[in-house]
């Protein structure tokens, strides 16, 4: 149970990472989660953003950050416009407004490739951590923890765990080309 236990934990740090790389993937309507992970050089260190002022969204297409500190916004802007996000920022005193342009359909497609590769990144993780689970449970059997028809069980019930994964995997992918095609 222990090997279970692992993969369930390693996979579920997987999840979590896929959830937060899909969320800043661009779709046709804005969200806060757009800028919250770009990184802010800050008094010499790099913070998200979401740690130097409030995020939120102006319908239709546009985001803005409440800065809390008038000295970060140099970087604030810096940082948006060197992101992947292709975007330009404008300053309004406090606030910095970024309008979100209509996406074409190139850049579309362009978003489901990298939405895709990101999803096969977090596959390719959740086989390595399988893979290292097995090899824990073929070592234990050698060691002789425990007998053959307990290391075939062990085998199946993580299998069943990855395969749970990546169906979970395949469902956030499958959402965010929604998403970006809506």
């Amino acid at each position: 149970m222990e090997y279970l236990n692992f993969i369930k934990e390693k996979g579920n740090a997987v999840i979590e990472d896929l959830k937060k790389a899909m969320a800043g993937i661009r779709t046709g309507r804005p969200s806060p989660a757009l800028l919250e992970e770009i990184k802010v050089s800050y008094y010499d260190q790099m913070v998200p953003m979401k740690q130097v002022g409030s995020i939120g969204v102006q319908p239709p297409r546009e985001l803005f950050v409440q800065v809390w500190d008038k000295t970060a916004i140099p970087g604030i802007v810096k940082a948006i416009e060197t992101s992947s996000l292709n975007v330009s920022a404008n300053v309004d005193g406090n606030v910095i407004r970024v309008f979100l342009p209509e996406l074409s359909a190139e850049r579309r497609e362009e978003l489901m490739r990298h939405a895709k590769k990101i999803g096969e990144d977090h596959r390719i993780e959740i086989r390595h951590i399988r893979d290292e689970a097995m090899k824990q449970v073929q070592e234990a059997f050698n060691a002789g923890d425990f007998g053959e028809d307990q290391k075939f069980k062990t085998k199946e019930s993580i299998q069943k765990e990855v395969d749970r994964l990546n169906s979970f995997i395949e469902e956030v992918l499958e959402k965010k080309m929604q998403e970006i095609s809506e």
